[in-house]
């Protein structure tokens, strides 16, 4: 069942958990957001989906525009991946996303809530500070890079669940 979002665009936004026939669309928008090696392949959703962990889809005015999936064991979360098409961005559906992600965290008891992101991703960064999340590492080489490049270190951020 979807849930009905507010759009700042007048546009109508739903939120539904992922489905198998979801996958070919959420890997063509993890392509256009990240170069190779970078993004996720088909596969690691798929394997996502199989092994249960929270994957949900948000759909402005039926078109599929963003992701993201959140594991959840042992009273921690970790939000694996969260992303907006480049057509849809700026619309605050990321934020959206993020905010779920919590609700669900918060509803399957989990304590704190983790995070890895990029350094150079200044507004994912922004965007999680707002929402509470403090730094609390690094992950050095953490995301993969294209042959010959160096690999980017992650910033470990988590948020506890009040």
């Amino acid at each position: 069942m979807a849930a009905r979002l507010p759009d700042p665009a007048g546009g109508v936004i739903a939120l539904r958990a992922m489905a198998l026939a979801d996958v070919p669309a959420v890997a063509a928008i993890e392509q256009q957001s990240y170069p190779a090696p970078q993004a996720w392949s088909e596969g690691i959703f798929r394997d996502c989906l199989r092994v249960g962990y929270l994957c949900r889809v948000l759909e402005v005015d039926a078109v599929l525009a963003g992701y993201g999936i959140l594991s959840i064991a042992a009273g921690e979360a970790h939000l694996l991946n969260v992303c907006a098409s480049p057509a849809f961005r700026g619309r605050g559906l990321g934020r959206q996303l993020v905010e779920h992600f919590l609700d669900l965290a918060d509803r399957y008891k989990a304590h704190t809530v983790y995070l890895e992101v990029r350094p150079s991703n200044t507004v994912a960064r922004e965007l999680y500070k707002s929402l509470g999340f403090r730094r609390i590492g690094v992950r050095k080489s953490y995301y993969p890079a294209a042959p010959g490049e160096a690999r980017e270190d992650a910033l470990q951020l988590a948020r506890d669940i009040a």
